[in-house]
């Protein structure tokens, strides 16, 4: 007699393939949240960088010697030069919903965003400028009117000789903004600032 081995395939019962899709789900959802960390670790770089750079060029300007423009009498002496912080720069850009959930162009046209300002105040002051598409509002405020006013822990600076280069921004688009500063004052002829970039609402 001939017997045939016949071969039962068995498939995935209901039970197993509902558990396959619901692993899937879970390792998605868990690579789209790390991946949107990833984007606004990313983007709120930029600002820190931006930021330390808005600094870096603040103290360069007031460490430059400034002289005053003067006609001299016979036997007269110069008035010694001087050194002042740039004063106080235009918000770039101006309307923070231009950064809320999307990129912000700067203008290329003179006198507009961080080509604006004078020998003696504003980003021309400063010789700062950005060219390329950010995702913060950038400012630079000497005296008073610091975008971290009223943050926990921000450390406000004190005095008229004192500045505080900020950003702002809402990467999702759904508020409240993240704030990053760093602030600098001038003791003694020199400038002194904080220690680290003060950040309120990193994860926004």
């Amino acid at each position: 007699m001939r017997y045939t081995a016949t071969s039962r395939v068995r498939g995935f019962t209901l039970v197993e393939l509902m558990i396959v899709v619901a692993i899937l789900g879970v390792l998605a959802a868990l690579a789209i949240v790390g991946v949107r960390n990833y984007l606004a670790t990313a983007k709120t770089a930029e600002a820190k960088q931006i930021v330390g750079a808005i600094t870096r060029s603040a103290i360069n300007q007031y460490e430059n010697e400034r002289d005053v423009s003067q006609v001299l009498p016979a036997t007269g002496v110069a008035a010694a030069s001087s050194h002042t912080l740039c004063a106080s720069a235009a918000q770039v850009p101006l309307d923070f919903t231009a950064v809320q959930g999307r990129k912000y162009q700067p203008s290329a046209t003179s006198g507009v965003d961080f080509l604006s300002g004078s020998a003696v105040g504003g980003w021309q002051c400063l010789g700062f400028s950005i060219s390329q598409p950010i995702y913060f509002q950038y400012s630079y405020q000497v005296g008073s009117g610091y975008v971290s006013e009223g943050l926990p822990g921000a450390p406000i600076p004190s005095g008229s000789a004192a500045f505080e280069a900020g950003a702002r921004g809402d990467l999702d688009g759904d508020g409240p903004p993240c704030t990053l500063v760093r602030t600098g004052e001038v003791h003694d002829g020199e400038i002194v600032t904080s220690t680290v970039i003060f950040t309120n609402n990193a994860s926004d």
